[in-house]
């Protein structure tokens, strides 16, 4: 028997329907690349997303086709967020901090007809627009009389020359919610980036979960302040969320100094914020040395990285935050667990409660997630056995987009290739990696990736990356390298090397060298044992 209720596709226009509907003069403020700060509100944005809709439609771009981005977090593009998932295509988020090599590789493998960017990311499209087979347009994000004369990317337009010839007047079309919304790639693993194809349906049901009091706890009296960025898993989630609920919205555009956010958490009212350590930890220092205070500022959810005691304890106890840890993984969509408290908690001592803080937190609904050993035997929920971190959910990835390898599920669990620890209440703990990337200010680095271009460099022999813990960066890498015989190279020559290999803050912070890199039986490095070795090296200027 079949319950007898009127049946509707979960899509993402209808979150943009509903924010207009009922929260149409609720704000959406950014701070743009032009450094002015520009007002909306959800009105505005569901019409020009219509606007958005109708020029795709009019390029007769097909159902599914890949619209990317190289953008900071601002209304344009919240318009593309909405205007190109709502009329069938599919959001492709780049991360604009990756090597043009791996952008211009992203892009091809994707597929991608039409880039939108922000003028900041001029030099990088410039860098790879002749390598893009497939791109057919790009749009710089920006008024008109802004538009550079001469680029030499054929067929450039603005943003809104794009969209102003075309009605903001549309039918959201119907059509099947697990089609794909949006994607995003992650460099997390070793090889060429992979990516995560979201749906419609898991996008909503994420936005659901996410909004819940026992997660982020989003509401239409919030001021949402995302300084975790767009091309960052869709902002956690936060821009679905608030339009569901009907919250303010404010974005930063590219000013993330500790100054500028809080000058905009203070002139805009903002009560919620979202971002990595970094940014927090910039912040706090900027308050700190002008003795500032919040006025609206109540909480804050941290993720991205282990956020440290102190930085808990300045929020909560010095300005009266509440910091929210969570976890979660671009193949999560992204959310997986937030660290908000029960009423046990309450009857608690103060280091505790901050025992507990201090973990990544427990799993929101829609998420399941186990800890297992190395035969696959599930662990006990004791806070003590740890084990291989494995998800499963609503919104958890089942494979990576055009992937040349078999599905990484295991028995129908995805392994996060993290190792964690979870206690009776279900706080998880993450407390150790199971690979070798390092994680860099919220960013994933690949130790093999910075090692196969020492190895590069004719007067290496052998080289290993390994990353060393920093106050500001979470860990940043180091490479330990045995010279080949007779080469008398520097640090600062190997070091320079890197320039223009990959991303700058993917270069090492130092070289290291050493008369050998520990072997296992079968010749694979141990890293372990190299950790050992180096066990009293502190990086330079820490």
């Amino acid at each position: 028997m079949l319950g007898l209720m009127q049946s509707q596709q979960l899509l993402i226009s209808s979150l943009i329907d509903f924010a207009e509907r009922h929260h149409g003069d609720a704000e959406v403020v950014s701070r743009r690349v032009e450094g002015d700060i520009h007002r909306s509100n959800y009105r505005q944005i569901a019409a020009r997303a219509r606007q958005v809709a109708n020029v795709l439609d009019a390029r007769q771009l097909g159902f599914s086709a890949r619209v990317a981005t190289l953008a900071w977090n601002g209304y344009r593009h919240l318009e593309l967020y909405f205007g190109v998932s709502g009329s069938g295509r599919v959001l492709h988020t780049i991360n604009p901090r990756l090597h043009p090599d791996q952008i211009a590789w992203i892009a091809n493998h994707a597929e991608d007809q039409v880039l939108c960017f922000d003028l900041s990311f001029l030099p990088i499209v410039k860098a790879v627009h002749g390598r893009c087979r497939t791109i057919q347009q790009y749009v710089a994000l920006c008024d008109e009389s802004a538009l550079p004369s001469d680029t030499g990317i054929p067929g450039l337009c603005s943003y809104e020359s794009w969209i102003g010839a075309h009605s903001s007047h549309y039918v959201w079309p119907e059509f099947d919610e697990n089609s794909a919304s949006s994607m995003c790639y992650t460099s997390g693993t070793t090889g060429h980036p992979k990516a995560a194809l979201y749906s419609h349906r898991s996008t909503m049901l994420h936005a659901f979960s996410g909004a819940l009091p026992d997660a982020l706890n989003v509401s239409a009296r919030d001021a949402i302040l995302p300084v975790v960025p767009m091309f960052h898993v869709n902002a956690w989630g936060l821009p679905y969320s608030a339009a569901m609920t009907g919250a303010k919205l404010v974005f930063p555009g590219p000013a993330m100094d500790g100054k500028s956010i809080y000058e905009l958490i203070e002139s805009e009212q903002v009560s919620f914020a979202a971002g990595v350590p970094t940014v927090w930890q910039m912040l706090l220092s900027h308050m700190q040395s002008a003795r500032l205070r919040f006025s609206k500022l109540k909480r804050t959810v941290i993720g991205g990285s282990a956020c440290p005691p102190a930085m808990i304890s300045a929020f909560h106890d010095d300005y009266g935050v509440e910091v929210l840890h969570a976890w979660g993984m671009t193949e999560m969509s992204p959310l997986g667990t937030v660290c908000t408290l029960k009423n046990k908690h309450d009857q608690l001592d103060a280091d505790t409660v901050m025992q507990v803080r201090l973990k990544q937190g427990r799993a929101i609904f829609g998420v399941d997630m186990k800890i297992v050993d190395g035969n696959g035997k599930e662990l006990p929920w004791d806070g003590h056995s740890y084990g291989d971190l494995l998800v499963r959910g609503h919104w958890v990835l089942a494979n990576y987009y055009r992937a040349d390898t078999a599905s990484p599920l295991v028995d129908g669990w995805f392994p996060t290739g993290d190792v964690a620890t979870i206690d009776a209440d279900g706080y998880m703990q993450i407390t150790d990696r199971s690979k070798d990337v390092i994680k860099s200010g919220g960013e994933w680095i690949s130790s093999i990736d910075v090692e196969n271009i020492a190895m590069s460099h004719p007067g290496v022999a052998m080289a290993a990356c390994i990353g060393i813990k920093h106050p500001k960066w979470d860990e940043r890498p180091i490479i330990a390298v045995v010279r080949r015989q007779g080469s008398d190279l520097s640090r600062e020559a190997l070091l320079a090397f890197y320039e223009g290999k990959t991303a700058k803050w993917q270069i090492p912070d130092d070289v290291v060298f050493v008369d050998a890199i520990p072997l296992g039986g079968t010749g694979k490095m141990q890293k372990s044992k190299l950790r050992e070795m180096l066990n009293d090296y502190r990086l330079p200027n820490t």
